[in-house]
């Protein structure tokens, strides 16, 4: 076991992270986080194990704990990157059915989790039957929850997602009779909002990624557009409640302008 999976287990972490929680404020909490878990194979390759998949579910596990501490601080809804639309081609074979397995036991345990509701934000196309099929029944089920809003971006492209939304924007309007030129008039950037996968809901406040990397890797391009960045050095599964508590004081310090 990795050294930091054996941090924050003494008296003056849990004072610590006491300490932290009495510091946050209920109107600085972002209403919206989006997490990019990185660096899983990497922690499975630190510690030795023969293949990716032990560290995407340490992963996965570490998401679930993620939402919970989401939840407990007052976050409404929470984005999770789980598998780009380039991952699907590009994973080894045996690691990406390992990771889909795991995904799909992610997204239905998640969706029997406190009153939480789950929506799979990204393209069903692509994915295997089983995935989808249980994409949907979690996105069913926990349809009437009012709790924690969780998006599960699998095979998810930001790039896609906006090309969607332009498409469907066009069919709407070619449904009405309408011109091209009457559309190219009338596209407003508020009317892409709502095509997106995550039509109605508010855009990232806050956006975290794991592993030190510092890029989008074309996760919610529109919709981070204003988004605060906290990027944070653990591994995806080694990260701890005080790192996710340290970027919510961060991003209730920030003073954020929106071009003003």
């Amino acid at each position: 076991m990795s050294r930091r999976r054996d941090e924050g287990r003494g008296p003056l972490y849990r004072l610590y992270i006491g300490r932290l929680r009495r510091e946050i404020h209920a109107e600085q909490v972002p209403r919206h986080v989006a997490m990019m878990i990185d660096g899983n194979r990497r922690w499975a390759r630190q510690l030795g194990y023969d293949t990716a998949a032990h560290g995407h579910r340490a992963g996965a596990a570490k998401m679930r704990e993620f939402l919970t501490w989401c939840d407990d601080v007052g976050v409404r809804v929470v984005s999770l990157y789980l598998l780009s639309h380039d991952n699907l081609a590009k994973r080894d074979t045996r690691e990406l059915q390992d990771l889909l397995e795991i995904i799909a036991e992610l997204a239905d345990e998640i969706s029997r989790e406190r009153d939480w509701r789950v929506q799979h934000v990204g393209r069903a196309e692509g994915l295997p039957d089983d995935l989808s099929r249980v994409l949907r029944e979690a996105q069913e089920r926990s349809r009437a929850n009012t709790g924690l809003h969780v998006n599960l971006a699998v095979g998810y492209g930001g790039r896609s997602e906006i090309v969607d939304a332009v498409r469907s924007i066009i069919a709407a309007h070619g449904g009405t009779g309408g011109s091209l030129e009457e559309l190219a008039a009338s596209l407003t950037p508020e009317q892409i909002g709502e095509h997106l996968y995550t039509g109605g809901q508010p855009d990232p406040d806050l956006v975290i990624r794991t592993s030190g990397e510092q890029r989008l890797s074309d996760f919610l391009l529109w919709q981070s557009a204003h988004s605060e960045f906290y990027f944070v050095e653990a591994l995806g599964p080694d990260l701890r409640e005080v790192d996710f508590l340290r970027a919510i004081r961060d991003f209730g310090s920030r003073e954020r302008r929106f071009g003003r």
